[in-house]
């Protein structure tokens, strides 16, 4: 294959940095592999953000999503572990990311981790008729 599973992140600048918008990413393909047992456990991924400076490149993100199959994880520590990388990669204002495993033994697994940068102030909502 000419492409591989990669922890490197690209970004690129954020083409509207003077205004407050949201992201939201939908990775309904998400693998990892479950660390007692070894079997897979799949997920649907939902990022969402409003950027900062930079912004991810998507077909990073997809490399980088990729590179979690082969791994023994945790659904709370791979959640907070992207969370942790990407914020770390692009400094965003607010990013969520809500991870809901597939049914395992009979449980759902959803994981829901959140990172607001302090000195950002998230706009009022509207409210529309």
């Amino acid at each position: 294959m000419t492409t591989k599973p990669s922890k490197d992140l690209e970004t690129f600048p954020n083409p509207q940095p003077g205004r407050d918008y949201t992201i939201r990413i939908s990775i309904p393909e998400f693998t990892c592999l479950c660390p007692k047992t070894g079997q897979p456990d799949f997920a649907t991924i939902t990022m969402e953000y409003v950027p900062a400076g930079l912004c991810v490149e998507l077909k990073s993100l997809k490399l980088y999503i990729w590179s979690f199959r082969d791994e023994g994880a945790f659904h709370e520590a791979v959640t907070n572990e992207m969370l942790n990388h990407i914020v770390n990669t692009i400094a965003p204002n607010f990013m969520r990311i809500r991870a809901e495993f597939n049914v395992r033994g009979g449980i759902y697994t959803t994981v829901i981790v959140d990172h607001a940068n302090p000195n950002w102030h998230a706009p009022l909502p509207v409210n529309l008729p």
